[in-house]
């Protein structure tokens, strides 16, 4: 199970909204790689929108983060019998 978590921090998930505007990258243990924002989001009257971008964005790469996560030490931990939520 130690090995598979140690493996997490070098997968990847990305999350796109927006239509492609704003990205987040993540890894396994649910740190930001990388956030990339399409300029004319940069614009001052935009900043409100940019802001809900990037929070959807990175809520979305931390759940696809955490399901990576879940299905990899899943494999490891199925036969064991932990209560939901341990595996």
């Amino acid at each position: 199970m130690l090995e598979e978590q140690q493996a997490l921090a070098g997968e990847e998930v990305e999350a796109s909204v927006g239509g492609g505007a704003v990205k987040v990258r993540m890894n396994g243990h649910q740190k930001v790689l990388g956030v990339t924002i399409q300029p004319e989001l940069l614009d001052p009257a935009e900043a409100e929108m940019l802001s809900d971008l990037l929070m959807a964005a990175v809520n979305e790469a931390v759940e696809r983060s955490q399901a990576m996560a879940s299905e990899r030490l899943a494999a490891v931990t199925g036969g064991l019998g932990l209560p939901p939520g341990f595996a």
